[in-house]
């Protein structure tokens, strides 16, 4: 491998570290490869945002690779992750402090499954005040942040697999596969209000994206490795 296949175009698969952004891992391989390269200039780009608080794949494109970028990102997800049941945040997820706590012990094996298998299929899903949904000119979580009410509209996702683990009462593990949109931090609240409690994303890993695997991902560190050693 050559470094000048990145500036003409590559797909790269990065296994994104906790708390770093999407945009985080972008700046960070342009800013490698453009001193690598010796320019001032590269397009590097990313198929779909990962919070900061999730882990998993991150699909970056370079160079003319960029162009299949809205391509890349039309295909289902899967994320494994872990809910905890009983308690919400403002922002459906650890971002934000708890701020309201649900019992649980009402919550048998049957109800889980009966909620679980409700989400199976197409249905319209409000996504969290903490987004970067659009409102009137500026992102959801701007105004949330300032406490200022906030008002979405419902997407419409699809929801093909959805499996739990309630070994670890009241967190359970889940494996879910997904239509482009699908907010889990979302599914993690509306499972809680469904078994009439509280739910909150406490973990989130992105193992698939369309076609492509964490399995063949590598991390910021190897990237920069390889991108290092490559030849002019």
């Amino acid at each position: 491998m050559k470094a000048a296949e990145f500036q003409e175009g590559k797909t790269i698969l990065v296994d994104k570290p906790l708390n770093w952004t999407s945009f985080d891992v972008v700046n960070k391989l342009r800013w490698i490869l453009k001193q690598k390269l010796g320019v001032k200039k590269i397009k590097v780009g990313h198929a779909g945002t990962l919070d900061p608080l999730a882990t998993g794949l991150l699909v970056l494109c370079t160079g003319k690779h960029t162009k299949q970028i809205n391509d890349l990102m039309v295909g289902d997800k899967t994320y494994t992750g872990k809910i905890l049941l009983g308690k919400t945040t403002p922002s459906y997820d650890l971002e934000s402090e708890y701020n309201e706590t649900f019992p649980t012990e009402h919550i048998t094996q049957a109800l889980l499954e009966e909620v679980r298998l409700s989400f199976i299929g197409e249905q319209d899903q409000v996504p969290p005040i903490f987004s970067a949904k659009q409102v009137n000119g500026k992102r959801a979580y701007e105004l949330a942040r300032a406490g200022e009410e906030v008002v979405l509209k419902a997407d419409q996702i699809n929801i093909t697999a959805f499996s739990i683990d309630s070994c670890n009462m009241p967190e359970i593990y889940f494996e879910i596969t997904c239509s482009k949109g699908t907010y889990i931090r979302s599914i993690a609240h509306d499972f809680g209000v469904k078994l009439n409690s509280g739910g909150t994303l406490i973990e989130l890993r992105r193992t698939r994206s369309g076609e492509q695997s964490i399995g063949e991902s590598k991390t910021i560190e190897q990237w920069i490795e390889i991108i290092q050693a490559t030849e002019l």
